[in-house]
């Protein structure tokens, strides 16, 4: 499965950006990852099966959701804060318990990255 992310960039605080993933196939498990300068890969949200995950620290701000027809997934991200910069990476997979969706060792398929620059 190839994962093609786009929909990245530069913007103030309190502003959005959607980001988009396109999936070659169809997977069980889609979402999304960030690795900002220096730091770990860490999770952001997940879908699977029509169940959503978020990390704590962009609840309340950032969506995800799928279209499985179309085997895509979009976050929409809004309020967005400096600290959300970072190199987001789409990431799939289809056999990943829900206990293991944070984990990104967990997933198979991993999208080329996309820049998000939120400015202050």
């Amino acid at each position: 499965v190839q994962l093609q992310a786009s929909g990245g960039g530069v913007v103030q605080a309190g502003g959005s950006l959607k980001l988009s993933c396109a999936a070659s196939g169809r997977t069980i498990v889609m979402g999304w990852f960030r690795q900002a300068a220096g730091q770990e890969r860490e999770f952001v949200a997940a879908d699977k099966r029509g169940s959503t995950y978020l990390a704590d620290s962009v609840k309340g701000r950032f969506t995800i959701s799928r279209d499985n027809a179309k085997n895509t997934v979009t976050l929409q991200m809004n309020n967005l804060k400096p600290e959300d910069t970072a190199i987001y990476f789409c990431s799939a997979g289809s056999t990943i318990i829900t206990s293991n969706l944070r984990s990104a060792n967990a997933y198979s398929y991993w999208g080329q990255g996309t820049q998000v620059t939120v400015s202050s």
